[in-house]
C-alpha cells in the first residue's frame, strides 16, 4: 500500500500526483489517497517555509523556476511558477477530494490542471463549479457534501495524522506505514523500495 498524502495547492504534488499512478501500476500497488491541508502543516511544524516566501533568495528562486519548468517538461503537464493567487485556500477542495472518496481522482486531477494550468482561483465556488462541470459532479449536491461535518473532520483528522506520523508538506507518501518520502523528486527513491520488495 502506497499513501499519498496531498494538497492540490502545491506544484510538487501537481507533479508527484501525476508521477506515482504508473508507477503504482508497474508494481501493481494500490495508492491510498489522502487529503489534507498544507497550510494547517505549516501552520503547526514547519511555518519556515513562511519565512522563506517572505525573504526569498534570488538566485534559489531563479532556479527553482528553471526545475519546475524542466520536470513539467518531463511530465507533460502545464504547471505555472506562479498563479495569480498564492497562496491558495485550497480547503473546499480538499474536502471535495474527500467526499468523492475512491471516485476523486478525476476531480483532483481537474483541480490541480485548472489553478496550475489555468490560473483560476480555487478558492472560488465559480471555480469549483466549472471543476464539477467537468467531471460531471452535480455542484449542488458536492456543496452540500463538503458542508458536512463528518468531511470537515476527516480533513483534520488526515492533517493531524499526517504530522504525527512525521510528516511537513505535501506530498507526504509513505509505504508500508512508517517508510516516508517527501517530495516529487523522491519517486526512484520510492521505485527502488519497491523493487527491494520484489
Amino acid at each position: 500500500m502506497i499513501e499519498f498524502f496531498f494538497d492540490c495547492s502545491s506544484p510538487w504534488t501537481y507533479l508527484a500526483f501525476h508521477n506515482i499512478q504508473p508507477l503504482a501500476r508497474e508494481f501493481d500497488e494500490e495508492i491510498s489517497w489522502r487529503p489534507i491541508l498544507v497550510g494547517g502543516v505549516f501552520n503547526a511544524v514547519n511555518p519556515s517555509v513562511y519565512a522563506r516566501r517572505d525573504n526569498p533568495v534570488p538566485a534559489k528562486v531563479a532556479y527553482d523556476k528553471k526545475d519546475m519548468a524542466d520536470w513539467a517538461r518531463l511530465a507533460g503537464l502545464t504547471i505555472l511558477m506562479r498563479p495569480k493567487v498564492f497562496p491558495v485556500n485550497s480547503v473546499k477542495a480538499m474536502r471535495g477530494c474527500l467526499w468523492l472518496g475512491k471516485d476523486m481522482l478525476p476531480f483532483a486531477r481537474t483541480v490541480f490542471q485548472i489553478y496550475w494550468g489555468e490560473d483560476q482561483d480555487i478558492s472560488q465556488d465559480a471555480v469549483l463549479s466549472e471543476v464539477c462541470q467537468r467531471c460531471g459532479i452535480d455542484a449542488k449536491a458536492f456543496f452540500d457534501g463538503i458542508a458536512q461535518q463528518a468531511i470537515k473532520d476527516q480533513l483534520k483528522a488526515n492533517t493531524d495524522e499526517v504530522m504525527a506520523r512525521g510528516g511537513f508538506g505535501s506530498p507526504t507518501i509513505f509505504l508500508d506505514k512508517t517508510d516516508m518520502y517527501f517530495g516529487n523528486d523522491r519517486l526512484p527513491l520510492i521505485r527502488e523500495a519497491l523493487k527491494r520488495r520484489k
